[in-house]
């Protein structure tokens, strides 16, 4: 184990020494110029020879722990699988027992019980002491009650808790019309794929032969399943709590031909958004649910749509020989991590801007490549955003491989900005994706002026209340961040003054923290949120001297550690003393670097000693390492550490720092 600078701990993982010493009587444009020139190499080196980039994607153990627990449910376990799925999920585990949701996090009661559940799978026994400590935290810290609803489900699959004693989420959801309070389409399109399957779960609730029992994770063994006092009913917890007493009630006398057809419904929702993969969305969890939905419907699993379900579900596992020496010899033995998702058209588009912003020549075979390859990836078909904009003609970009159902605001606006980058052959076909994208995306925007990341005005405040809720966010409101780079795409696309634009950016200005920061919903955080924010107002013609510029650029300053870099703990999601603390990371010090660059800053203090930081903490190869998660799924609840962050943004930093300014709309047009 390690122990952080925040005296929290962690997995250790390996750390590479820095590729040089201090600077000396270097100059700080000639270390910028040597650390691009590596990141540059670096980069190319990992390009597929397809053209796309992709960074693993790291999160928690719970998508090891559920991927076991499908298998278990199924019956489609193997040894190797599971050992190799143990041996990472010990790995992770920290000295008190726990497992956190993040690199140096506090232990997490949910995804501890997961953990320790998974290894019971595995083989491990309750007396192990590792076993022994992960279930004494437990108890200490609530047991299985106390777990979060999502939890909770997969225990009553195998009957570790009773169904009657989770909240209620009737198929018949299936059938409200789109004007209803809590119709499907009132969910994000990450809750909603998730939620339509756990509803023909939640109507069948299934209870497999449980391999043991776990006593050991009750408070109390007599009663595992104390019922918890109803809030009051003037509050909003305790009118949806009562409206779950109605629900179950319903449950007792719901029509069977009804419940039957909304089954059947849910089921037709869901197979018509597999995608040619066999996934759903892209995404793990949406996937893990829809294939147990589907299977608890009577689709055995040689029939084509769950075998393509399964087969998707091995391309989000991550082998490696990094565990301890085998019996054969002194090789590692396999661990095998699941990706809750996988990035290579955001990863792509974000490796294509640092390599231009860097300098490598805009008809660069690499980056040809890359601009012919998401060209390949454009969604010129409908999905489920044509429920709110059902006018809007289709266009843009998903962050996965195959995801044509839900294309996304943020990847749409970078990859805009990725191929005004390149100097491809045959423009015609640049010109005419950028077309299609920039007014989809367009067509997406909020009524409040902002951008949500996949649906138009996704924020009706009552899904967040459902009891079944309890984990992350469940709607996709508009954020800072996604607002910030339409914004800034729609000035690379000389449409600064369209009263669009001039919408976003007075949403953005208003949005502003009386610090001078914004919020980070995708990304740790206020750090990501200004960093984003910034370059997207002054490329759209808000001067550097703005009071608004100003005040984030003191802000940074204010923030900045005394080693020259910037960092930021997710604890900042819910305590505000926390904002802008943390580490130094390559990806947090990128981000600070892009606002600074942008507000005019080059020459100062600041942000010299933020680009001395990167190159002092280049690795040789051209790298940089980066155990801390900078991503974010759900604010605190869902975090991640997308591999390639602490390499493409450090450069497009260095590359902005060593060529004056900021890629501009001009320079864009230009190329």
């Amino acid at each position: 184990m390690t122990a952080t600078t925040d005296g929290s701990t962690g997995a250790s993982r390996p750390r590479a020494a820095a590729a040089s010493a201090p600077l000396g009587a270097d100059t700080v444009l000639d270390a910028a110029r040597r650390a691009a020139e590596r990141g540059i190499e670096h980069l190319l080196d990992r390009q597929d020879a397809q053209g796309w980039w992709k960074g693993d994607l790291e999160t928690n153990v719970t998508m090891d722990a559920e991927d076991l627990l499908l298998r278990q449910f199924l019956g489609v376990q193997d040894e190797k699988t599971v050992q190799a799925a143990a041996l990472f999920i010990r790995g992770e585990q920290r000295d008190d027992g726990t497992w956190a949701t993040f690199f140096g996090g506090p232990g997490e009661l949910s995804t501890t019980i997961e953990a320790y559940v998974a290894l019971r799978l595995a083989g491990d026994r309750p007396d192990d002491p590792h076993m022994a400590r992960a279930s004494a935290w437990i108890r200490a810290n609530g047991g299985i009650a106390s777990a979060r609803v999502f939890t909770r489900i997969w225990l009553a699959l195998f009957g570790w808790w009773k169904w009657d004693d989770l909240p209620e989420l009737p198929p018949e959801l299936i059938f409200l019309p789109k004007w209803v309070p809590l119709n499907i389409y009132d969910f994000g399109c990450w809750a909603r794929q998730t939620i339509v399957p756990l509803t023909v779960v939640s109507a069948k609730r299934p209870v497999r032969p449980a391999p043991f029992p776990l006593d050991e994770l009750h408070t109390d063994a007599r009663t595992p399943n104390p019922a918890k006092p109803l809030a009051p009913m003037a509050s909003w917890d305790g009118v949806f709590q009562r409206l779950d007493q109605v629900l179950h009630g319903y449950r007792k006398v719901a029509p069977r031909k009804l419940r039957r057809a909304a089954m059947r419904s849910a089921a037709r929702w869901i197979i018509e958004r597999q995608e040619n993969d066999g996934c759903w969305g892209g995404i793990q969890p949406p996937a893990v649910y829809s294939v147990i939905a589907l299977h608890l419907l009577g689709y055995d699993l040689q029939h084509p749509v769950m075998r393509a379900g399964l087969e998707s579900l091995d391309r989000f596992a991550v082998w490696r020989q990094d565990g301890p020496p085998g019996p054969d010899g002194p090789g590692g033995a396999p661990t095998r991590m699941i990706e809750a998702c996988q990035s290579p058209v955001w990863d792509t588009c974000l490796a294509t801007i640092a390599l231009a912003d860097a300098g490598l020549p805009a008809d660069h075979p690499a980056l040809v490549k890359a601009a012919d390859w998401m060209l390949g990836e454009e969604i010129t078909r409908p999905g489920d955003w044509v429920v709110r904009r059902p006018q809007l003609d289709p266009g843009g970009w998903a962050f996965e491989f195959h995801n044509d159902n839900y294309p996304d605001i943020d990847d749409t606006a970078e990859v805009i900005l990725a191929l005004r980058r390149v100097r491809h052959p045959e423009p015609e076909k640049i010109e005419a994706a950028i077309a299609r994208g920039a007014r989809w995306s367009l067509g997406m925007q909020s009524k409040n002026g902002a951008w949500g990341a996949f649906d138009a005005d996704n924020t009706s405040a009552f899904p967040n209340r459902l009891p079944f809720c309890d984990f992350g966010e469940v709607i996709d409101p508009p954020s800072a961040d996604v607002t910030a780079h339409m914004v800034e795409m729609l000035a690379f696309e000389g449409k600064s003054h369209d009263p669009r634009t001039r919408r976003g950016i007075e949403w953005l200005l208003a949005e502003q923290e009386a610090n001078g920061a914004w919020f980070g919903r995708w990304g740790v955080n206020y750090v990501y949120g200004t960093g984003s924010v910034v370059p997207a107002l002054t490329a759209a013609g808000i001067p550097a001297s703005h009071p608004a510029i100003r005040r984030a650029v003191a802000w940074l300053e204010s923030v900045q550690n005394d080693d020259g870099g910037w960092g930021e703990d997710l604890r900042s999601y819910g305590e505000t003393e926390w904002m802008g603390r943390g580490p130094s990371t390559a990806s947090q010090t990128a981000w600070a670097l892009l606002a600074l660059l942008a507000a005019g800053e080059r020459h100062g203090k600041a942000a010299e000693r933020g680009i001395v930081w990167l190159a002092e903490n280049q690795r040789e190869d051209g790298s940089w390492d980066e155990p801390y998660f900078t991503g974010t799924g759900f604010p605190w609840d869902f975090s991640i550490n997308y591999h390639l962050y602490r390499q493409v943004f450090p450069l497009t930093a260095l590359g902005r720092y060593v060529h004056g300014e900021p890629f501009s709309p001009n320079a864009a047009k230009g190329s």
